[in-house]
């Protein structure tokens, strides 16, 4: 194959994700590393420290990875496939290797070094300095300091620590689809909102489309049951079969965790590679390494939080169980309340106190009409125009991918692609933004930022478009939050556009920031349209909906706490070498934190990505520590006044300027500060969740 017609070597305009296929990706990738040694060791041999000396060529070094490799890392987590993999992972290790190499150059890092204690440092502005203190933080994170075998060994550990990540998400992955559960009697399903059997119907008609008689029929069935959050959650909602409640629940909880597919041992290997590789560096535990670039300033910082929001917590969930057993032995369940018993009786509860179901809520909001609202409060709050434009001139890997361009004042700013929903045969589950085109200078033209919004929302069927629940809208809210920050930077450096450069527990501001206007009347109403009478969301069930936001707020926090103390624990504490086990850590917790004792076959660890697979080893507290922020930060227009349209707008592009412009510029406690005028308190957090009067 030839370099010219290689989508992943075209430097220009969108990545080309329609045309790559597997057999593009060694070639192409070893073509864009030999060119990238190359131009790094002429850099070396004639260094000039200065910003267009030094840090412009870097820049430009990593334009090819960005339309090469940062692609392919996408197609792996959006179209994943056998072949995928396999390409993948033949060329996985050399580009792991060349980013060490990069960042443990030390004429590179004695250049930053130079430049940062220079005299020409006061001359840089703000965002360059930045820029600098990261790469320098970076490169010694990375091992710039070490020699000879330290530093072998250190590389040895990044590069199988990077092929392991990759597995452990594969084999969630591959053990989330392996699963199902085939209900074919209509009276298994009685209760099940129409939403879970279309899913499931259809679900079943494409695992079967070769077999005769495999037509979709939520009616009739069948209707099969995957792991699948779309399938899962529902089910553990509406399914009034105990027996199946607990086998599938049972399921989920061992996802990943035995046979061919088993991440239990990757764990082990994960913990003791991460603890090796923070000693190398001369940290005394790796938590205290992935601590060192984030706001949080130590594992104390972070288990006071824990103890504050556990305080205020543990009381509510306590209560909110004692009530869901009442109800349940009101209802004629004679057995204890067990982990598959709590969602279904949880549904229960909520339904009768707040009165309205989630197949009540789902025909108000089509994902069109919901995109229209999301669309239009974004454009008020940060004065911006959202226009959707032609999917298939952004060459999308999806027939499902949508794109749009984000204008200010007709000018155009930056653009997004979304992939609205669950595709469990080859997407991962959740939902996550990420960087496509960052904005920078090049060639004397400013290449505008391109994000990927990535959601698993339920499909659309037949003619009928996507009907979401509320969670779902919450969601995308969520995701669009991070994507705001990712479109409206005004930063010009590509290491602290948009989130690059942005401490991880502070990544989270925007996203969950966002989250608290689908409680605005005037917003949650404005995208709401029932899919077949065209009517508006009823002001009831708006009441409803603001009355259940805090229905179970202890539990759902104590949930994330105990996640978070978990990992903290399991990278600060844990001896990965000593004879108690990560599930003996999982269980210490959640019997310290719950109030139902751990089920022993439980191994939910085997499939935490977000901190074996993703960004969020010892920094998953990063929600709860962003969630104190944002919710203080929504404060800021609570107290301007949210029926006041000029106080929300003056607020709104104060918030742009800020949090959304800034990006990783600047220190993220700076930043805030210039937004809210204080450091931020756990107040406002603390009332949205119903703990505070």
């Amino acid at each position: 194959m030839s370099e010219n017609n290689n989508p992943l070597l075209v430097t220009t305009g969108l990545p080309r994700y329609d045309e790559i296929t597997p057999e593009h990706i060694v070639p192409g990738i070893q073509h864009i590393l030999k060119d990238a040694e190359e131009r790094v060791t002429a850099l070396e041999q004639d260094l000039t420290p200065t910003w267009d000396g030094l840090l412009k060529p870097l820049e430009e070094i990593d334009v090819p990875f960005t339309y090469g490799w940062s692609p392919v890392s996408h197609l792996i987590s959006v179209k994943n496939s056998d072949e995928l993999r396999a390409a993948h992972e033949k060329i996985h290790q050399d580009v792991v290797a060349f980013s060490l190499r990069t960042q443990q150059s030390r004429p590179i890092y004695q250049a930053l070094l130079s430049m940062r204690d220079g005299g020409q440092w006061a001359a840089l502005d703000e965002a360059q300095k930045r820029c600098i203190t990261l790469k320098i933080r970076a490169a010694e994170h990375a091992g710039v300091g070490l020699e000879g075998e330290a530093k072998e060994r250190f590389n040895e550990i990044a590069k199988e620590l990077s092929q392991i990540r990759t597995d452990f998400s594969n084999h969630v992955l591959d053990a989330t689809k392996a699963f199902e559960l085939i209900i074919s009697e209509e009276s298994d399903t009685q209760g099940w909102p129409n939403s879970l059997r279309q899913v499931t119907a259809q679900s079943y008609a494409q695992a079967n489309e070769d077999s005769e008689g495999s037509e979709a029929n939520p009616k009739k069935g069948p209707w099969r049951i995957t792991l699948d959050f779309p399938s899962f959650f529902p089910f553990m909602q509406h399914q009034a079969v105990r027996e199946h409640r607990e086998q599938v629940y049972k399921a989920y909880v061992q996802r990943a965790s035995s046979g061919e597919w088993n991440n239990g041992p990757l764990i082990d290997q994960i913990l003791k590679l991460r603890q090796e590789q923070a000693a190398l560096l001369g940290f005394d535990t790796y938590a205290e390494w992935s601590l060192d670039s984030k706001m949080a300033p130590d594992v104390a910082a972070v288990e006071r939080m824990f103890e504050e929001l556990k305080t205020a917590s543990k009381g509510p969930m306590e209560n909110d169980f004692s009530q869901l057993q009442d109800l349940a032995k009101e209802r004629g369940q004679q057995e204890p309340l067990m982990h598959w018993d709590t969602s279904f009786w949880s549904e229960r509860l909520r339904e009768q106190l707040f009165d309205y179901t989630d197949d009540q809520l789902r025909p108000y909001f089509p994902l069109p009409k919901v995109l229209d609202g999301l669309f239009g409060l974004a454009e008020r709050l940060f004065d911006i125009d959202i226009k959707r434009a032609d999917a298939t001139q952004a060459h999308p890997w999806h027939a499902e991918v949508q794109f749009f361009n984000v204008l200010r004042a007709g000018q155009h700013i930056a653009s997004f692609y979304l992939d609205p929903y669950s595709r469990p045969a080859e997407k991962r589950g959740g939902a996550w933004m990420n960087g496509c085109l960052d904005r920078r200078w090049a060639n004397g033209t400013l290449q505008l930022p391109v994000v990927h919004l990535v959601c698993n929302g339920t499909p659309p069927v037949g003619e009928t478009p996507s009907l979401m629940s509320f969670g779902e809208v919450e969601t995308l809210f969520h995701e669009f939050g991070h994507g705001l920050q990712g479109m409206l930077t005004t930063v010009d450096y590509t290491d602290v556009a948009g989130l690059s450069g942005v401490e991880w527990d502070a990544v989270e501001i925007a996203s969950q920031f966002m989250e608290n206007w689908c409680y605005h009347k005037p917003t949650l109403l404005g995208m709401t349209e029932h899919v077949e009478t065209g009517e508006q969301l009823p002001d009831d069930l708006f009441d409803k909906i603001v009355a259940a936001r805090t229905y179970q707020a202890g539990s759902a926090m104590m949930r994330q706490l105990t996640f978070g103390k978990i990992d903290i624990l399991l990278h600060a504490v844990h001896d990965p070498n000593g004879d108690e086990t990560v599930i003996d850590v999982e269980r210490r917790v959640s019997e310290e934190m719950a109030v139902l004792k751990p089920l022993l076959e439980s191994r939910f660890l085997c499939a935490f990505s977000h901190i074996f697979a993703g960004g969020y080893a010892a920094g998953y507290y990063s929600y709860k520590w962003s969630e104190v922020l944002s919710a203080d930060a929504f404060g800021a227009f609570e107290e301007a006044g949210l029926g006041d349209e000029a106080a929300v707008k003056e607020t709104g592009q104060r918030f742009r300027d800020t949090i959304l412009a800034l990006g990783g510029s600047k220190d993220p406690m700076e930043i805030y500060r210039a937004f809210r005028g204080r450091e931020p308190s756990t107040e406002a957090l603390l009332r949205h969740n119903g703990f505070l009067n």
